[in-house]
């Protein structure tokens, strides 16, 4: 049984990469609470008034579904993890002022508490992406909340996932620059992605989840 996880920036693909890979596989797919959101569409008109509702929310589901997955008798795969909850997006608006020092140290005591009940997946898959190309797949997929999103925002989050993704070791990790990737139009390039994710795997010996 294998636990796998897609990480990355806003609009790199995560989600159409997660759909693809279990229809191939017969996988289990684990998608981001995105929609469900009901802090999301405020949150990106006013960050400083609904950052900590928001991340709060998120993290609340993300630990909903990895207690859910551990009940799975099948292969996973999971769109974004709690590690990028808490120390990607809730750091930056901590850094950028939207999250006060207060509720910044309330959500990290929750997070790091909560952390400690969720086993890390078997392999991290970071998918990696410039701002241009972040621009135009959001564009693409055409969410309305999304469009206002400054450039900066995303380059500040792509810095702090290239910083954590130097520095996280719960679980092997494999890097992915997508910018000359369309694993969408060309199959042969879901492929190319797939063998590098197999070549990770069987490297690596597998535990059950219990």
């Amino acid at each position: 049984m294998h636990f796998i996880t897609i990480a990355g920036n806003i609009g790199v693909g995560k989600s159409t990469l997660v759909t693809l890979l279990a229809d191939k596989l017969g996988w289990h797919p684990v998608f981001e609470a995105v929609e469900e959101n009901p802090y999301l569409a405020d949150f990106y008109g006013d960050m400083s008034r609904w950052a900590f509702q928001s991340q709060v929310f998120f993290l609340s589901k993300r630990l909903q579904q990895h207690h859910a997955l551990l009940q799975q008798g099948q292969s996973v795969i999971q769109d974004r993890s709690v590690y990028e909850d808490a120390e990607i997006f809730a750091r930056n608006l901590q850094v950028q002022g939207a999250l006060s020092g207060r509720d910044w140290a309330c959500y990290y005591e929750l997070y790091q508490t909560m952390a400690t009940l969720v086993r890390p997946p078997h392999l991290m898959v970071y998918l990696k992406a410039s701002v241009p190309t972040l621009r135009r797949r959001i564009a693409r997929r055409g969410r309305a909340y999304e469009q206002a999103i400054a450039d900066s925002y995303l380059s500040q989050l792509n810095e702090l996932y290239d910083q954590w993704a130097d520095g996280f070791s719960l679980s092997p990790l494999l890097t992915i620059d997508t910018d000359n990737l369309d694993y969408v139009q060309y199959s042969d390039h879901l492929e190319q992605i797939w063998e590098r994710i197999e070549q990770r795997l069987s490297g690596r010996d597998f535990l059950r989840l219990e």
